[in-house]
């Protein structure tokens, strides 16, 4: 049986579209497809902070200001048929698109039940 992930991960409003269009043309068997639906996502709008420390190279503000940034939560679904691949594949096809230094985000493994 395949094991189910959701990966969650914060984008800038302007590119939310960009990356999961990216993430589902990439991986469309495996990223955002539930049942007889492909292309699925839950976004949610937020506001993130960061402070850019010495030696970043902010792609949003400058080095040690803070910036507050209107960002989306994006949560989807990856299948993942055995050894992590799918997950792993996801996670970098995510920092491909990433318009950050850094991306942030989370997986979490998912029950079947």
């Amino acid at each position: 049986m395949a094991t189910r992930f959701k990966l969650v991960f914060f984008s800038p409003k302007e590119s939310t579209t960009s990356i999961l269009s990216h993430l589902f043309a990439k991986h469309p068997q495996t990223v955002g497809r539930i049942g007889n639906y492909q292309s699925c996502a839950f976004v949610t709008p937020g506001v993130g902070q960061f402070l850019a420390s010495d030696g970043a190279k902010p792609a949003i503000g400058a080095v040690g200001e803070l910036e507050r940034v209107d960002e989306d939560k994006v949560e989807v679904v990856v299948r993942d048929e055995g050894e992590s691949r799918e997950i792993t594949e996801a996670i970098t096809a995510l920092k491909e698109v990433r318009p950050y230094e850094e991306v942030a985000y989370e997986v979490y493994r998912m029950e079947p039940f």
